[in-house]
């Protein structure tokens, strides 16, 4: 969990850069022209960020807590698979996404169903035989200590 609350830290900067340019190049006056262009924008961006960086291993994040992504066979991913586990690992926050917007609930309704699934989704790893978040199930891709062996 430490990994993701630093993996954020570290996207906030790639958002507000991307988020800059987007907002520079189409002249986005206003925070709400343009959010579906831009959220889309940025859903490239991270893809693009997630991809690149799951094919080669790691994310800075992940060095920091020497964790490494690899496939069910211990190799490293291709760019399809990394492209697919970002796509999947979105079902972290897509459901309850969909549902308060179907909806229409208020902004703190929104965060309780949003934080109430996201707790729940990782606690259904719990349930997995080997304990793995389930986008990386679905993905084929499993995460693995990458500490440097002592000699």
């Amino acid at each position: 969990m430490a990994c993701w609350l630093y993996e954020g830290m570290l996207l906030f900067g790639v958002v507000f850069i991307a988020s800059y340019l987007f907002s520079s190049l189409s002249q986005t006056r206003h925070a709400l022209d343009n959010r579906l262009m831009q959220q889309a924008f940025l859903f490239v961006v991270l893809g693009i960020y997630f991809a690149w960086f799951w094919s080669k291993g790691q994310t800075l994040a992940m060095k920091t807590w020497h964790i490494r992504v690899v496939d069910l066979a211990g190799r490293p991913l291709t760019q399809r698979r990394s492209l697919l586990r970002y796509v999947l690992s979105w079902l972290w926050f897509l459901p309850p996404l969909a549902v308060t917007s179907a909806f229409g609930l208020s902004g703190a309704e929104s965060a309780v169903i949003v934080l109430g699934w996201v707790l729940v989704w990782a606690l259904l790893s719990r349930f997995h035989p080997a304990q793995q978040f389930w986008h990386d199930a679905l993905a084929g891709t499993r995460l693995i200590d990458a500490r440097p062996r002592q000699a």
